[in-house]
Parts: C-alpha cells; sequence; structure tokens
C-alpha cells in the first residue's frame, strides 16, 4: 500500500504502539498528546516511560500537542480514554476534512449516555466516516513485534478494508466487518469480566472459577448486545471471547490487576491508585449496569461486579450469591 498520512490522537500505551507500527509499516506518522510537557518528553527520551516503558520510541514521528494536526491526513487512528473520546472529538472536529477516514481503537461506553464510542464520533464529526477496531491486542506485545489479530468494522465495508490494508503485517493480521456495534460491546463489556478476573484471583480461588467467569461472562455480553442489534456470531470472535481471553488471563490487563487488588481487600479508589492507569471496567460497569435495565437484559455477573465496585458488597459474598441462583439451562 502507498505511503498515507496518519495521525494517532492519544499516546498512552496503545497509541504509541499503533504509532510505532505504523511507522514501520512505512506511512506518515503523528503522534499526538493531550499534553505539551508530556509530547516534548516523547520527543526528547523516545521512549514512553509512563505507559510503555523498555521501548525505543523513533525520532521519525511527528510529537504534538497541536490538535489541528488531524487535518489533511488520509487516517486518523483515534486512542484516548472513553471517557475523554466526546472531548476530544468535539477539538478535532474544526480539523478534519470531509470524509476522512477515523479508526477508534479505545474501548469504552460513553457513561452519561450509554452511547457507543462511534457513536459519538459520528455526531461530533459527522464529515468524518468511522470504523472501530478491537481484538486481543496488549500494546506492550504490540510494540515488540509479538503475533496477533484484530477485526475492524465499518457500517461501509470499503473504509473497513482501507484499514485492514494499513494496519497489516506480517505480526498483525487483520480482519475486516461490519457489526461495528458488537465489536464496540465485545471490546468495551470484557473490561467488566476482567475485573471479575481479577477479583477471583485476588480472592485466591483457582482456574475452574476463572472459567465459569469468562464463560458465562461472555454469554451475559452476547445476551445484551443481540438484543441491541449486533450479530451474535462477532461475540464468538476476536472483539468478543479473543479479547475477553487475554484480558482476563494476562497481568498486561490494568482492569484484571485492579481486579486482584480489590479481591486482595483493597478499596476500588486505592486499586485504581495503584494501577495508575485508566481501569476502563470501573467505568463501563455502571454503563452496562443501565444498559441492562435499559433494554431488560439478565446480566447476573455484571449486576454481582456492580454491588462490589458500587455499593460495598464482599467479593466472597458476591460469588457465593451467582453460585446460589435459581438452577437454570445452559442455553
Amino acid at each position: 500500500m502507498s505511503r498515507q498520512k496518519i495521525a494517532v490522537v492519544g499516546s498512552g500505551g496503545w497509541g504509541t504502539a499503533a504509532a510505532m507500527h505504523l511507522l514501520k509499516k512505512g506511512h506518515s506518522v503523528t503522534l499526538w498528546s493531550w499534553k505539551q510537557e508530556e509530547s516534548d518528553c516523547l520527543k526528547t527520551e523516545l521512549e514512553n516511560k509512563a505507559f510503555l516503558p523498555g521501548i525505543a520510541l523513533s525520532k521519525d514521528i511527528c510529537y504534538t500537542a497541536d490538535i489541528s494536526c488531524v487535518g489533511g491526513k488520509d487516517l486518523i487512528v483515534l486512542v484516548t480514554p472513553s471517557k475523554v473520546i466526546r472531548s476530544t472529538c468535539e477539538q478535532m472536529a474544526p480539523f478534519v476534512d470531509d470524509g476522512t477516514v477515523i479508526v477508534i481503537l479505545s474501548k469504552g461506553l460513553e457513561e452519561s449516555t450509554l452511547k457507543t464510542l462511534s457513536d459519538v464520533a459520528e455526531e461530533v464529526i459527522p464529515q468524518a466516516r468511522i470504523a472501530v477496531m478491537s481484538g486481543p491486542s496488549h500494546a506492550e506485545e504490540v510494540a515488540r513485534g509479538i503475533p496477533t489479530t484484530n477485526i475492524v468494522a465499518c457500517k461501509d465495508v470499503r473504509y473497513a478494508e482501507f484499514v485492514q490494508k494499513i494496519f497489516m503485517s506480517d505480526h498483525f493480521r487483520v480482519y475486516s466487518g461490519t457489526d461495528v456495534l458488537g465489536v464496540e460491546l465485545g471490546g468495551a463489556l470484557k473490561n467488566i469480566i476482567a475485573l471479575c478476573a481479577g477479583i477471583i484471583d485476588g480472592i485466591g480461588f483457582g482456574d475452574n472459577t476463572k472459567a465459569a467467569l469468562m464463560t458465562r461472562g461472555i454469554r451475559e455480553i452476547a445476551r445484551l448486545g443481540t438484543k441491541m442489534g449486533a450479530e451474535a456470531e462477532t461475540f464468538w470472535g476476536l472483539s468478543g471471547i479473543g479479547d475477553l481471553i487475554v484480558t482476563c488471563t494476562s497481568m498486561h490487563s490494568r482492569n484484571r490487576r485492579a481486579g486482584i487488588l480489590i479481591g486482595e481487600g483493597k478499596t476500588l479508589d486505592e486499586a485504581i491508585e495503584t494501577v495508575h492507569m485508566v481501569v476502563e471496567g470501573v467505568q463501563n460497569c455502571k454503563a452496562a449496569h443501565a444498559l441492562a435495565k435499559k433494554h431488560e437484559v439478565e446480566m447476573p455477573i455484571v449486576q454481582k461486579a456492580y454491588e462490589v465496585l458500587y455499593e460495598g458488597k464482599n467479593p466472597k459474598e458476591a460469588v457465593l450469591e451467582l453460585m446460589q441462583r435459581d438452577p437454570k439451562s445452559e442455553n
């Protein structure tokens, strides 16, 4: 593919890894940081010590804190925390050219409106073409060239295939699709299950417990997703079970790490402070809890996670209550 002009908006771990990946593909890459100080640090030290320590960055990336950098680009990669997606899009909007493709790598939901991130982006930047990408993709491994696969989805598959070609490499395989809602819900809601997986580890329960949690957790996600209009098959793929497995089992997962601390007895605030990174599962749990009520979908794991996080329920008690629910058919 010919050299493309790309702006990566968000210089956390995943944004930095994506910028390096795209540079190595031969594209012209600009990496935007929300603070000038952070951008200057990346440029001078050529290392993201806060989010991706030990990975050497390239001087060939253009480091900036000027959001107008999104103008004149062939592709914008949006990878800021979900809670600031709207405000970031509002800053970007005046500079985004008509027809520019934006691919969202962030995973989450807007808590105040219960909208997906693509819905927010389409609302704020109507002149853009919005795609989403998700799957098992810890930044720490992508940055080191460790093989993985993702899916990119757009309502118009042509734009999904455009992003697919830009990102595809011998260690980062990308599939295309059109189920934007399914890809987003899988990527967002799996963080809640990963948080619960960490709680299980922190309590000291075993592999059986975690396997049961993951299996029933993806069922809950799919149940809500299909009720909202997503395709069931999406949740058995990369953005569903694929992302769920890696996030529930890896110590790269900030959601799992926060869950471990909660399971060990720390408060939610103490866990978040210790992890010192955005724990998307915490915010997403509120949104999922509200969506389950709105769509009248039974999500017992999400319900108990909500009670542990926001109502002070003891994690062991929450597990016991799940185990003692009335007998049911699996399907």
